[in-house]
This record gives C-alpha cells, sequence and structure tokens, in this order.
C-alpha cells in the first residue's frame, strides 16, 4: 500500500516537473518568435528591415495619433468593460461583510480604548497627579 502511493506521488511529481518543463519552454520559444524583450518596458517591439538591415521599432510610433474627445471615450469604454467583470456581491453577502466590518472596528476602538486609559493611568502614577 505505502509503495502504491509514493508510485502516485512520484507520477504527480514528474507529472508537475512535465507541466513546468513545458511552460518554461512555451515562454522562451514565445519571446524569440515575437522579437519581444524579456523585461524593462511594457511596450511591445518589433523588427522592422530597411533593406540595410534589422531595428526595432516601438509599436507606438507607427500608431496615429487619437484626440482628446477620443481618448475619453476610449478611458470610458474601458472603464465600462472592467465593470462587467466584477463579481458584484448579494444583499445577504453585503449586510454579513458590513456587519463584520463593524464588529471589528469595534473591537478595535476598545482596545485602542482600554490600552490608553492603562497608559494614562500609568503616567499619572508614575508622575504623580498634577493638582
Amino acid at each position: 500500500m505505502a509503495e502504491s502511493n509514493r508510485r502516485g506521488e512520484d507520477a504527480a511529481a514528474e507529472h508537475v516537473d512535465d507541466v513546468f518543463d513545458d511552460a518554461v519552454d512555451d515562454d522562451a520559444s514565445d519571446d524569440d518568435e515575437s522579437g519581444v524583450s524579456g523585461g524593462g518596458t511594457a511596450t511591445k517591439s518589433r523588427k522592422v528591415t530597411d533593406g540595410k538591415g534589422s531595428r526595432a521599432v516601438k509599436s507606438t510610433e507607427k500608431a496615429e495619433k487619437v484626440g482628446f474627445f477620443g481618448r475619453i471615450g476610449r478611458f470610458v469604454r474601458e472603464i465600462v468593460a472592467e465593470l462587467r467583470k466584477v463579481i458584484w456581491p448579494t444583499r445577504n453577502e453585503l449586510l454579513t461583510y458590513t456587519a463584520v466590518v463593524l464588529i471589528f472596528v469595534s473591537f478595535m476602538m476598545a482596545i485602542v480604548t482600554l490600552l490608553d486609559l492603562a497608559y494614562a493611568k500609568g503616567v499619572l502614577f508614575v508622575f504623580g497627579d498634577a493638582k
């Protein structure tokens, strides 16, 4: 029985190693094919040949300028698209989360209040009453 479990664990470990190796190979081949550098920039670059050799050109150089209102429109469309991805809580979940937060904040306020009173009593004990 113990041997069969070990075989299963070894098979699972080999499977994980294979998946990891495949993922590493995929990442390496993606970088070679696209011409994108490994890091440091957020813009993609591509190889452009001009007959004399190749040079990397940022894709933003080729894009045409978008006007002020076009940028605002794109911004609003992206906001709406992101809000559609949000998983909104149900009413019951919202009430539960609100109750948990209020209880936690009340508990922390009680702790801070008690510590404040204790330190105030300690300071008055050490330095005496100023009357």
